[in-house]
């Protein structure tokens, strides 16, 4: 019996729509699932008749595989990974690969490659960024782990992920042990963040203009014919234009309470690790945890009584103008976390490619949009860009966008509509765009209660200085912490 290129162990909906992907590809896949059961209904049911083994034990699966062996995990983040990872060890022989496919933690699978190395076999954590039909018709990939695994896995990979106009996979090496899941991980955090505009817009046109759903459906549709063209709107335009079968408007009916899987959070952590002003995509954290606190907000509604006065202006250019205001906070929220990525890559000693990062979330994932073929062509243009409002290309875009998005944040913050994401987005923007920040005042006020010392602008870069502001305070100076 011919022998299967790859393992899958997790036969929830991800897991079962990548086996059905591989075995469409051509390759041959063995699969178990804990619960037994779960593998018999899938093999005598969706997978009847197709080029796929079902097996009963984790020794059956590996003795079903070809060598290298390569066993994909599509299991639950956190301990469930490490105690499968402990069983599977001593199953495999050196030189096989163990792939986790789940959405675990960067600093944990830089534990576990370093620990799966130290046992003679290969590991690869992976992103697999499109949900269940992504999974199914072709996903975002971003593996990372052991260089010597991706020879190995880079056919299949590339064969069942998505593909650009031009049939360029959205799959590549990222980088060493956890980088593929650290990129996975800012790709998510950027989701936070685009889902967060998206609604703020929505909010703006709705509760500012008065548009009705249809009216915003209609909206959404055309902007989707705009740079702004890419899933979230997609799907947006067609949620605001949804109705159940009672008739209603589905959208309406949903609690105003957002719910969220931590790896947003994990981003803005990251970030602060790293002192980059991920500002935006940590708003949209801040944001969800603000809708979650419904009754909270209910009762300060009450207390603080608001109308938000009709719109006087002319709608049309001003939707335009909430467009503009859009795009310009969504270029800044993948300008911060391609930041946070080359710091990280620093940090961790990682050779990320930016242009093929952007190349991966093309197609295929949940943030895919016709915008990330320009900042590949940014980063294929200058690969050390330091920042991405700094090319060519977006700096004259968001010349053009700047006053309508000073405008509409203007419009937001006097009418009282929430938008914590734009107006970050803006704050960061002309905090990045100002030469002389009052940061000088706040060293003065450091070393003035904890003597911690300055730099002056007529002294050479690292010579610091302390002042005894009132005469009593000494001489003696506090160490200095860099962010």
């Amino acid at each position: 019996m011919k022998k299967a290129d790859i393992g899958l162990i997790g036969l929830a909906v991800m897991g079962e729509n990548l086996v059905m992907n591989m075995e469409s590809k051509g390759f041959t896949v063995a699969v178990f699932n804990r619960t037994v059961e779960k593998v018999d209904h899938f093999v005598n049911g969706r997978a009847a008749g197709k080029n796929i083994i079902g097996c009963h034990s984790l020794e059956e699966l590996v003795a079903n595989l070809a060598k290298p062996r390569k066993v994909m995990m599509m299991v639950k983040a956190g301990a469930p990974v490490d105690a499968l990872i402990d069983q599977l060890l001593p199953l495999l022989e050196d030189g096989d690969i163990i792939i986790d496919g789940g959405n675990s933690h960067f600093p944990d699978t830089i534990r576990r490659t370093e620990y799966v190395e130290s046992k003679g076999k290969l590991y690869i954590g992976t992103g697999v960024s499109g949900g269940e039909e992504g999974a199914l018709k072709g996903p975002s990939m971003m593996p990372g782990g052991s260089p010597a695994a991706w020879k190995a896995v880079k056919p299949i990979f590339q064969s069942i992920c998505a593909k650009v106009e031009n049939g360029e996979a959205c799959c590549d090496w990222v980088g060493e042990n956890g980088a593929g899941h650290f990129v996975k991980m800012v790709h998510n955090g950027i989701e936070y963040g685009d889902m967060q505009l998206i609604c703020e817009a929505y909010q703006l046109l709705k509760d500012g203009l008065g548009f009705s759903n249809e009216e915003l459906h209609e909206i959404f549709s055309e902007w989707n014919q705009t740079e702004l063209d890419s899933y979230l709107i997609e799907i947006t335009r067609d949620i605001l234009g949804y109705r159940d079968e009672k008739g209603e408007q589905t959208v309406d009916m949903i609690l105003d309470k957002a719910g969220q899987k931590g790896t947003g959070k994990w981003t803005g952590i990251a970030a602060l690790d790293e002192a980059v002003p991920l500002t935006l995509i940590c708003e949209a954290v801040f944001a969800r945890c603000l809708s979650a606190q419904k009754d909270e907000r209910v009762a300060a509604s009450e207390l603080y009584k608001k109308e938000i006065p009709p719109f006087k202006g002319d709608k049309k250019a001003f939707t335009e103008s909430i467009r503009k205001a859009l795009y310009a906070s969504k270029i800044v929220s993948y300008a911060q976390g391609y930041a946070l990525m080359r710091s990280a890559a620093q940090t961790y000693g990682w050779n990320l490619n930016y242009g093929g990062i952007a190349l991966m979330w093309r197609g295929g994932c949940i943030i895919r949009s016709v915008f990330l073929g320009k900042i590949k062509e940014a980063f294929d243009k200058n690969p050390d860009l330091q920042n991405l409002i700094m090319d060519d290309y977006f700096a004259n875009v968001m010349k053009t966008l700047v006053p309508d998005w000073r405008q509409v944040v203007a419009y937001a913050v006097s009418a009282g509509i929430p938008v914590p994401a734009f107006s970050s987005a803006l704050g960061w923007f002309d905090g990045y765009t100002t030469e002389r920040l009052p940061a000088n005042l706040l060293q003065a006020q450091r070393d003035y209660f904890g003597a911690h010392t300055y730099e002056r602008v007529d002294a050479p870069r690292g010579e610091f200085f302390h002042t005894n502001w009132t005469g009593h305070g000494g001489d003696t100076a506090a160490s200095t912490y860099n962010a």
